[in-house]
């Protein structure tokens, strides 16, 4: 860092297993994508290049090869998964991610109904290969899934050969964890976090109040994804504390109501 400031949160540093920051490409030019690797490649830990948007991305190997040099691992969206899964590609998925020289892959089911044991079956066959993030939850805001699913679906997947599994938001934040106002279900997460470690989830949370709320929740070293690149800076900041919205909670200075969540505040 540039200078020293004390009784900041203990942060983790790279490479790490928590306080991971996962950032979403949405079509990132290779010049913005070094400039986004320049500024931010100490606090990304993977970039998510999002849906299907690799397959019509220009210079998509050259792309590629500018995360890799910074020390950054990318991987193709889930939706492309299961473009390839709905029109029985698989091997031809495989060969894609041969072809990229890609180190993870993501397996989802959020656009697509897809038997949950196949699910895991392609899990285990990608976890030979490379490896694997899988999501769960639905991109259908009409889809509610109980929380012992959830649960029952990230355990499955975990032990299917799951690194991470990823709790779905999608980008705009107002589906799967959230509702459609953006708001937290904040008792399907502290159901999840009765069963699965917090160190195995990835929580979607573009908006900035979401990653207020988990850092508020679970502490600095929380695992976020679909974070926007232009907003990779800003969460780092929120994390230690140096962002008006937790500027007191880690010095112990906010007011504490009956042990209860943190409050949420939708943007």
């Amino acid at each position: 860092m540039n200078y020293n400031i004390k009784n900041l949160p203990n942060r983790t540093v790279k490479p790490r297993d928590t306080g991971y920051t996962m950032a979403m490409d949405k079509g990132l030019s290779v010049r913005e994508a070094e400039d986004f690797m320049s500024m931010c490649s100490d606090h990304v830990d993977i970039v998510k290049l999002g849906w299907a948007t690799s397959y019509v991305t220009p210079r998509l190997e050259d792309k590629i090869k500018v995360y890799r040099d910074a020390g950054v691992p990318c991987y193709f969206g889930g939706t492309l998964f299961e473009a390839f899964i709905i029109r029985d590609q698989f091997d031809d998925y495989l060969r894609v991610i041969d072809k990229y020289k890609l180190t993870h892959a993501e397996v989802s089911d959020g656009s697509i109904d897809l038997d949950h044991d196949k699910k895991c079956g392609y899990i285990k066959r990608l976890a030979d290969h490379v490896t694997v993030l899988s999501e769960v939850g639905s991109k259908d805001a009409d889809k509610i899934i109980p929380p012992y699913q959830w649960i029952e679906l990230m355990q499955k997947e975990l032990d299917a050969g799951a690194w991470k599994v990823i709790g779905e938001a999608r980008e705009g934040g107002n589906v799967g964890l959230f509702r459609s106002s953006g708001e937290v279900r904040s008792g399907l997460v502290q159901e999840i976090l009765t069963k699965i470690p917090f160190e195995k989830i990835i929580w979607e949370a573009p908006q900035k109040a979401q990653q207020v709320w988990f850092i508020k929740l679970l502490g600095a070293n929380v695992n976020l994804g679909n974070i926007a690149p232009h907003e990779v800076v800003p969460l780092e900041t929120i994390r230690l504390g140096l962002r008006g919205d937790t500027f007191l909670h880690f010095l112990g200075l906010e007011r504490k109501k009956d042990n209860s969540l943190p409050p949420f505040e939708a943007n």
